[in-house]
């Protein structure tokens, strides 16, 4: 019986020192194995348990021992499984992949936010920079300038709130980057507010400097007497055209570059010398047709492209459009007919056609198609500029009621319209240029309706872009406003003092 209990502590012992040691009190015997400490014999072990991936210390079951009747030591012990968890373990190894997956995932998101922070921050420093110098600068800044930063500015403000809705985590810098857009806003604003007149005090600046200008040019000889004052605005008390200022760019077209044919101008009113209502009506790519134009009632809107009052009509044809009175007048597509439009209503009040007009390129103006007919606008009224098979395809000249569009009367020139690059009218005078390079147009011929003489000139314009597609002469402001391959250019005529 001795060697039996001895035989079944050794057992045990071989479970390791995780599995604890047992022992026992046998009456009558004090033997036990060498190494191991008696216990209780209703002590509890201890065995060794995988789940969860680790070692974790667990009891063996209650076991009981008793004596039979031969004097024999019987006990029953309950031992651990020990068997390798290779289900679980394998079910670990597929959640760390998933883990890990999903890590780098977010990992990548990590690296775009910051990356789009970086830039963000890089155009916020740079409008920093700007307003700083707006800031420190004496220098009075258009209405323009602003508008251009406050749009940035907004636009940073919609990337950064779409930001802020897309980041997962701490936003703490792109909070931070919010707050200084918005500062940047108010500070924008406030410099607004602060020079809400240097409009004003810009145009007051370049007045001084060309009469300053004139001045010094009139004192290089002392036989050059100083340049009197132009004529009164709308008045004919002079000797007609003899020189033209440089180009001014005002824009590109409302539609972009790609409309290159199409015509511009300001309402002339007899009766509201004063209008500043700007028009523009750039035809459609093809160069032929006119569906949409766009008015302006100041200066300031045109310059902003803001508060325009956009119209389509189906269809004018050509660049020859003119506006006189708020009213549009083109020619009728593909049609020898004009038509007048009310630009309160944008609907075509009259339609009528002009007697032996040729149309549809026949006697076109030099590189400019389809405009064989072409309003024009001076201070005695509306005119229309066109030719007929009669005429051989020389330029006729016709004042038109601009009411009924009834021809009032007709002078017929000796100029070949298809050689001319464009025409005008000031004061009852024909004007017509051509194309001397890319960059040089010239005002080479006129014809004077008053007196029904014609003859040749020589004013060199320069021009902006190789092709001008309309002119229009305000009489107001004594200004040319040009279509000159999308862009809206104008400029300064100088007159004779003396009348002929």
């Amino acid at each position: 019986m001795t060697q039996g209990l001895g035989f079944l502590l050794a057992l045990l012992s071989l479970l390791g020192p995780g599995s604890g040691t047992v022992g026992a009190q046998i009456p009558g015997s004090s033997w036990a194995p060498e190494g191991l400490t008696t216990v209780p014999w209703e002590e509890t072990s201890v065995a060794t348990s995988w789940a969860g991936g680790g070692a974790v210390s667990q009891p063996f079951s209650n076991f009981t021992g008793s004596v039979n009747d031969r004097g024999i030591c019987q006990c029953s012990v309950s031992l651990p499984d020990t068997t390798f968890p290779v289900v679980r373990v394998e079910r670990l190894e597929f959640t760390a992949h998933v883990l890990s997956q999903k890590f780098e995932k977010e990992l990548s998101k990590v690296k775009e936010y910051v990356q789009l922070i970086s830039v963000y921050e890089k155009r916020l420093l740079n409008l920093t920079v700007r307003v700083e110098i707006m800031e420190k600068d004496s220098i009075s800044y258009t209405e323009l300038d602003f508008e251009l930063i406050k749009i940035e500015v907004k636009e940073m403000e919609k990337l950064i709130i779409q930001l802020k809705e897309s980041f997962v985590g701490s936003t703490e810098i792109v909070d931070q980057l919010e707050v200084e857009i918005r500062n940047l806003t108010l500070l924008v604003e406030k410099l607004e507010t602060l020079d809400k007149n240097n409009v004003l005090v810009i145009r007051r600046e370049i007045l001084a400097l060309k009469k300053k200008l004139k001045e010094c040019e009139a004192s290089k000889s002392e036989h050059t007497p100083l340049v009197p004052p132009p004529p009164a605005p709308g008045s004919c008390n002079h000797g007609g055209v003899v020189n033209i200022s440089r180009p001014f760019v005002v824009q590109l077209n409302w539609r972009g570059f790609s409309y290159k044919y199409g015509a511009w101008g300001r309402d002339y009113s007899p009766e509201h010398r004063n209008k500043t209502l700007y028009w523009v009506a750039p035809l459609e790519t093809n160069g032929r047709q006119l569906q949409y134009y766009r008015l302006y009632n100041t200066w300031d809107n045109l310059l902003l492209y803001t508060q325009a009052l956009e119209s389509q009509i189906r269809y004018g044809q050509g660049s020859g459009t003119a506006v006189y009175n708020n009213n549009m007048y083109v020619n009728w597509y593909n049609t020898g007919n004009i038509a007048r439009v009310n630009l309160t209503t944008n609907a075509v009040v009259v339609t009528r056609g002009l007697p032996n007009a040729a149309y549809n390129n026949r006697f076109s103006y030099a590189n400019v198609g389809w405009q064989d007919i072409n309003f024009a606008v001076d201070e005695h009224g509306l005119w229309v500029i066109y030719a007929t098979e009669a005429s051989t395809g020389n330029i006729v000249i016709s004042l038109l009621n601009d009411t009924s569009l009834e021809v009032l009367n007709t002078w017929v020139t000796k100029q070949y319209r298809p050689s001319v690059s464009s025409t005008f009218m000031v004061c009852g005078v024909l004007y017509a240029t051509r194309t001397l390079n890319t960059r040089t147009e010239e005002i080479f011929y006129y014809y004077d309706t008053n007196t029904r003489k014609e003859g040749n000139l020589a004013i060199l314009m320069p021009k902006m872009q190789e092709r001008v597609q309309s002119i229009n002469y305000h009489p107001f402001d004594q200004k040319l406003y040009v279509y000159n391959d999308g862009y809206l250019v104008n400029y300064d005529l100088f007159f004779q003092q003396e009348p002929k």
